[in-house]
């Protein structure tokens, strides 16, 4: 069995982040047994090398090796991928085909994305898990085959399962082992290390002078995130290799190439482009605070109704005037009218309410009344709640809709479909 240096030699990995040296260390591991692997990691974070070790250092290395990306492959044709079909099988069928389970007999099938598989092949993906048995398209005939999957994923796999695109029985056989990848951001002391590797490389592929960092470049590259992770750095050295004249990289150059406000690595000027924002989470949390106002509101209501129904006046605990002063701001106050006002008092700890309703007893059999009107349920319809962000918008903007798309976080498009869908366009 290989050690870990060698398999870095020989695989090209560089860096010794704990983590990293941990999911190499259980790569060589599980490889001599035939345990299916699951490789967990974000895009771009060189997931691709665990099965590859796996491969290498198990029995089956002089067996066929399969990469399959599963969600490169189209949903109608993937069946036909990975078990193959009979002739006439489906339309363009004009020969049998092997699929890649067949031809990958006896050796290992990496399923790179396999969180991206349709749910019909998900269930054939288990029975050849289980038994080792599947079926061409189109075929009734049952057909085995000995292979040992590795997949690899970055889509969060119980969330996948939570909204039924995953199979949680699938997940679970796939997930004997399984093995994470640390994301670039977490390798800080890895990534001038990378960043010279790829130097290296790049100066010997296109036969150009290697670039240096200076040091103030470097802590700027390692305090940078690297969203796309070590794909991104590898980019990145590839272009200012070939583009940039002075091999010495500054950090005012850097900042060209990965501003360190944006997580993008340039800045690309596109007036077609729609935001980046993500609207419908900056939407619920919206509604969240209204929703907890609601509630707030609702509680002080019923507390009011309380204290009215006492003539006015009640003890309270601190929980309550922490309630009513939330509620009754200064600046709530300038926005209500004199008819609707609470005065807390801190001497006497009490609430008093002479403008809501008299203190005559005249007026008291009228107050459940009132009690039921202001309890109502309020409406939580998104879609009302909705319209009117999008007419408050238009107002502030006097329905000039790309600035009201602006304010909104969303593109003109959308917002030209939801004025229609809201009947707003007058």
């Amino acid at each position: 069995m290989a050690d870990l240096q060698s398999i870095k030699a020989r695989f090209g990995i560089i860096g010794n982040f704990p983590a990293l040296n941990r999911a190499l260390e259980k790569s060589i591991q599980v490889a001599p047994t035939d345990i299916s692997v699951l490789v967990i990691g974000e895009s771009g974070v060189g997931k691709e090398f665990i099965p590859k070790i796996i491969h290498s250092e198990s029995k089956r290395k002089h067996q066929p090796y399969i990469v399959v990306n599963c969600g490169a492959i189209p949903e109608g044709t993937i069946d036909s991928e990975l078990f193959g079909h009979e002739k006439g099988a489906f339309t363009g069928a004009t020969a049998t085909r092997k699929g890649y389970f067949e031809v990958a007999d006896g050796g290992t099938i990496f399923l790179d994305e396999v969180g991206e598989l349709p749910l019909q092949t998900q269930v054939r993906l288990l029975r050849v898990l289980e038994s080792g048995e599947f079926m061409k398209v189109g075929s009734s005939q049952v057909q085995k085959t000995n292979v040992r999957i590795v997949a690899a994923t970055n889509v969060n796999m119980m969330k996948a399962i939570q909204d039924n695109r995953f199979r949680e029985d699938l997940f679970y056989r796939l997930n004997t082992v399984q093995i994470d990848m640390p994301a670039l951001r977490e390798r800080k002391g890895d990534i001038h290390l990378l960043f010279r590797k790829f130097a290296i490389d790049f100066a010997e592929k296109y036969r150009m002078p290697e670039l240096q960092l200076e040091s103030g470049a470097v802590h700027y590259i390692e305090s940078y995130a690297f969203p796309g992770n070590v794909r991104q750095l590898r980019n990145l050295v590839e272009q200012m290799t070939v583009v940039e004249t002075d091999r010495n990289v500054t950090v005012a150059k850097l900042a060209e190439y990965i501003p360190m406000d944006s997580h993008l690595p340039m800045v690309v000027n596109n007036p077609n482009s729609q935001k980046q924002t993500d609207f419908g989470n900056e939407r619920e949390i919206m509604y969240k605070i209204l929703f907890d106002m609601r509630n707030d509101i609702n509680d002080l209501k019923s507390l009011t109704s309380e204290l009215i129904k006492n003539r006015g006046t009640s003890d309270l605990s601190n929980q309550e005037k922490n309630l009513i002063n939330r509620i009754y701001t200064p600046e709530a106050q300038q926005n209500t009218s004199p008819n609707s006002l609470l005065f807390f008092e801190n001497n006497n700890q009490t609430v008093q309410n002479p403008t809501i309703i008299s203190n005559s007893e005249d007026h008291y059999e009228d107050f459940e009344d009132i009690e039921v009107e202001e309890n109502r349920p309020e409406s939580l319809s998104l879609q009302n709640n909705e319209k009117d962000l999008i007419i408050k918008a238009l107002e502030k903007h006097n329905g000039r809709r790309n600035r009201a798309a602006d304010e909104l976080g969303i593109s003109q498009r959308t917002l030209y479909r939801k004025i229609k869908q809201y009947n707003l366009e007058d």
